[in-house]
């Protein structure tokens, strides 16, 4: 991917990875520390940083060609998505894919890799930017640790 000139002074563009993967949301959580054993997700300020949807319908049909018997139809599971990017080498990458394997209950998981470009804000300047929390009063998305 062609890194775009994004010259500017607000924010810097990173290439990297987008990494999806479709879970039944009672697994989710053992994902999401599978990778963070792996690699810390930094995004600028802060780490951990992972995206999960609410849960939605994954479905699919056993062929019998793996370790489940071949089904007629399809069958419905609830899953949520979780998303998050990688910045780091191949290795890392490799070695984060390998943690979702050993960690994920399917046999064939679900999991997108796709190149794509994050920004990250250059610091100090939104200090008196009256959209962000700390300029405003306090919403309740804002975790009490920083109100």
């Amino acid at each position: 991917m062609t890194l775009p000139d994004f010259d500017n002074d607000r924010f810097t563009a990173e290439q990297g990875l987008r990494i999806i993967v479709q879970v039944p949301e009672t697994r989710a959580a053992q994902i999401v520390e599978a990778v963070l054993g792996k690699d810390a997700l930094r995004y600028g300020d802060y780490d951990s940083v992972t995206f999960r949807t609410a849960a939605g319908v994954q479905q699919f049909r056993a062929l019998g060609s793996g370790r489940n018997a071949a089904t007629e139809t399809a069958v419905e599971v609830p899953c949520q998505e979780l998303s998050f990017f990688l910045a780091g080498n191949e290795a890392t990458v490799v070695e984060v894919l390998r943690a979702i394997y050993a960690a994920h209950p399917y046999e064939e998981p679900v999991v997108f890799v796709t190149p794509c470009l994050r920004t990250c804000h250059i610091a100090g300047r939104d200090e008196d930017n009256p959209n962000r929390f700390w300029n405003s009063l306090t919403e309740d998305w804002v975790p009490q640790e920083h109100r």
